[in-house]
């Protein structure tokens, strides 16, 4: 007879490193993943940290390990984010960073301990997997299982659908994952016109981004970000200590010829930004930088043929007059010409139509959907 799961919050600095450790025990010693490409354990310990990571300056988490005996078989966390509840005046809590066994028995009590803490701090609904925040890792993958993910998209084993729906959770919302290969986008005649009426206008200019005066950069995104994506279904505002360590991430990964910066009268009005797909090589280092692996690394990104077009904004006053058409086809131009393969659109809300339908009109197919799943916190 297997022994019976127990659930513990996570206390001591070494359950707090198996909390860390443990997915790379589930998909490299246990499920023997070859697709999973583990993030490097030194930035899963930043995303953790209390005193290194923003976020946790508006919010607070708890950790969960779930044991059948001395062993580890699952992990999650509750978390509650004050700007969230600022800005959408609702008592949501969030739950991340779950990774489990095929075990329902499992699943189950690490979701009755993470909900069951956040109903204590009286929330009301529960929606997830949040990792730790709306502007990092989030959703379940429902489909499509195979090939090393995209940079900073969520990736799961394929049973994972199935434990949420035997645990009682519900669809929050869907996210889309767009796919364009090489030599396979239709773009008609009036895509292209539309292109190119936007670069031949006088007020309105195109660019790449010096990335030498980066630190620029990110003040002008940073201004237009709040205003172009506040209409977003799951939109919570950064705080400015925030996005400057996101965009010092960023940075590291960012395709520059591929990113690109729209603005009429010198006023910034549009951004789109690719990023390399580094999981093609984090998926062979185990999240270690060491020996090895910041070489890897250095000399890994010229071989990278795969980009993801993670970032895609226009101002709403802007809107109507083709600039994301005209980035996209640049993206897609440069990108043929640079000799990369295929490039992921990512993760676009179901319900932004006016994307979704130009994508669906362009031949560029749905090819993955993540799902945030939600539930009520019932005393």
């Amino acid at each position: 007879m297997a022994e019976e799961i127990v659930v513990r919050q996570v206390r001591s600095k070494r359950e707090h490193n198996q909390f860390i450790g443990f997915p790379y025990i589930l998909y490299k010693r246990i499920l023997k993943n070859p697709y999973w490409a583990g993030p490097l354990r030194i930035d899963e310990k930043t995303l953790l940290n209390r005193k290194k990571f923003p976020f946790y300056k508006h919010a607070r988490m708890q950790e969960f390990l779930a044991w059948r005996g001395n062993e580890v078989v699952g992990r999650i966390a509750g978390i509650i984010d004050s700007q969230y509840h600022k800005y959408r005046e609702e008592n949501i809590a969030y739950f991340g960073f779950f990774e489990c066994i095929n075990d329902h028995e499992a699943a189950g009590a690490l979701f009755d301990a993470a909900l069951g803490w956040a109903r204590d701090e009286g929330m009301k609904r529960s929606i997830g997997p949040i990792s730790p925040t709306t502007n990092h890792i989030l959703g379940v993958l429902q489909n499509d299982f195979t090939g090393v993910p995209m940079i900073q998209v969520p990736y799961n084993p394929e049973y994972y659908p199935a434990l949420y729906d035997s645990c009682g959770f519900g669809k929050e919302k869907d996210h889309l994952a767009f796919i364009v290969r090489r030599g396979k986008l239709e773009l008609s005649d009036k895509i292209k016109r539309v292109a190119e009426l936007v670069r031949k206008k006088q007020r309105i200019e195109i660019t790449t981004p010096d990335m030498r005066r980066f630190g620029d950069l990110v003040m002008e995104v940073k201004e237009l970000y709040n205003q172009t994506w506040s209409n977003n279904s799951d939109f919570v505002p950064w705080t400015d200590e925030e996005f400057d360590f996101m965009a010092k991430d960023l940075k590291l990964v960012i395709v520059p010829d591929l990113t690109f910066i729209a603005r009429i009268d010198g006023k910034i009005v549009g951004v789109s930004i690719t990023l390399y797909n580094i999981n093609e090589i984090l998926a062979k280092m185990n999240g270690r930088l060491f020996p090895t692996g910041i070489l890897k690394l250095l000399f890994g990104l010229k071989k990278i043929k795969n980009v993801r077009l993670a970032i895609l904004g226009v101002h709403p006053s802007c809107r109507n007059m083709g600039i994301d058409a005209a980035f996209v086809m640049e993206t897609y131009a440069r990108g043929v010409k640079l000799g990369y393969q295929t490039c992921e659109m990512s993760l676009i809300l179901e319900d932004n139509v006016p994307l979704v339908n130009m994508l669906n009109k362009w031949g560029a197919p749905v090819y993955r959907t993540y799902r945030v799943y939600c539930k009520n916190l019932s005393a």
